[in-house]
């Protein structure tokens, strides 16, 4: 059974389908025609008459049906049947509550010229046929019933602005939500990114030297084998959280990767053709969530290493620097290779991959008002730095 949604509007009582259509017919219906009978039968007028003003009772009631497609038409018809109901029978009766509906639903449905035309046309017609058949009536009747139709407007284009602005409000309720559906794919799509890419990585490199030592060296090659068991398991683990909270909102099955892990992560692309070191210069962790994106901005940062840079060494190093996080990440590989025109932080895609990593670590730095900047290496290569305040929130 599907779930309602909720469209950001509080809860309240909203009238069933057909309601706004029927209601108005109803309560006309209810209060024009009973009288009309009432009053046939009071006067004695006789049947044909009688058979007259009870129709005329009904027809601008009836005549709302039409109200939801044919706004306009409809103020027309009932504005008319009232004219009929006002001159054709005698001066007495309920108001022909039926304008009051038409005018309103007219007006809310943008039909405003039409009710203008309509009413003002069928009022004065009002008065002064009601003067040629010698029918007179007290000015303050005449000016009572002008406020009451005025009225009617009024409430009218109250109706039409509060839909409006409802309709508005629906409308960008719909665009944030739609907007924060896509920040939460690219998120996932991001976590995913560094997950599997620098998981996959870790097992390719871990692989070659399994295969490679097999023959010669079998307890390396068995540690190897090792590590790419805890590399798929640790990789499993975080992909199943990610997914877990795209089925079912839940929330993270383990704890997010913090700066306890890089040990693990630099430990995991070590390789006979690849020496990578931690260097912790911090005297305690920061924030969880500069924890988080620091070790994911390594991690991505030493997957491109891996798959990209041909290194042979790499070094990662977290410090404290004022009030900034600040990770570095070197290698001694192919090097920077500057785009022409561009600024000293850009750089080719054929040494840093297709660019959706860099742009995935700045994305996370820019998160919590850091950066991450891109530059040569003391070793010879290119050096990542990210820079992240350290009280910094999500």
């Amino acid at each position: 059974m599907p779930v309602p949604q909720w469209d950001g509007r509080p809860e309240r009582f909203r009238p069933p389908p057909g309601f706004v259509l029927f209601a108005p017919v109803v309560i006309s219906l209810l209060v024009q025609v009973p009288a009309a009978i009432g009053i046939a039968v009071w006067t004695n007028v006789g049947w044909a008459a009688g058979i007259g003003q009870v129709a005329l009772a009904a027809a601008g009631p009836l005549a709302l049906l039409g109200a939801r497609r044919f706004p306009g038409p409809t103020v027309a018809v009932v504005a008319a049947a009232a004219l009929a109901d006002l001159v054709l029978t005698p001066d007495v009766g309920p108001p022909y509550i039926a304008v009051a509906f038409a005018i309103v639903l007219a007006v809310a449905r943008g039909a405003v010229i039409w009710a203008v035309s309509s009413v003002v046309v069928a009022w004065v017609a009002a008065i002064v046929l009601a003067s040629v058949v010698g029918t007179t009536w007290h000015p303050f009747r005449i000016a009572f019933t002008t406020l009451v139709l005025a009225v009617c407007f009024g409430i009218g284009w109250f109706v039409r602005v509060r839909r409006a602005r409802a309709s508005a409000f629906r409308a960008e309720a719909m665009r944030r939500r739609q907007s924060a559906e896509e920040r939460e794919r690219v998120r996932i799509a991001r976590e995913l990114h560094d997950v599997i890419g620098h998981a996959l990585s870790q097992i390719n490199v871990q692989a070659s030297v399994g295969l490679h030592l097999m023959d010669r060296d079998p307890e390396q090659a068995r540690t190897a084998l090792g590590s790419i068991k805890e590399t798929s398991k640790s990789a499993l683990d975080e992909v199943r959280t990610v997914l877990g909270v795209i089925r079912d909102g839940e929330a993270p099955l383990v704890p997010q990767a913090e700066l306890a892990e890089l040990p693990r992560l630099v430990r995991g692309i070590r390789s006979p053709d690849l020496d990578a070191r931690l260097v912790d210069r911090l005297s305690e962790p920061p924030r969880r969530a500069v924890q988080f994106a620091g070790y994911r901005i390594a991690q991505e940062a030493l997957t491109n290493v891996v798959r990209h840079a041909g290194a042979t060494q790499a070094v990662v190093t977290v410090e404290r620097a004022d009030d900034e996080f600040v990770l570095t990440v070197d290698d001694d590989g192919a090097g920077q290779v500057v785009v022409a025109g561009a600024g000293t932080d850009e750089f080719d895609a054929a040494d840093h991959g297709d660019g959706t990593g860099i742009l995935g670590m700045r994305e996370r730095a820019a998160l919590l008002g850091g950066s991450v900047e891109l530059g040569a290496s003391p070793l010879g290569g290119t050096r990542v730095t990210a820079r992240l305040p350290w009280g910094g929130v999500a």
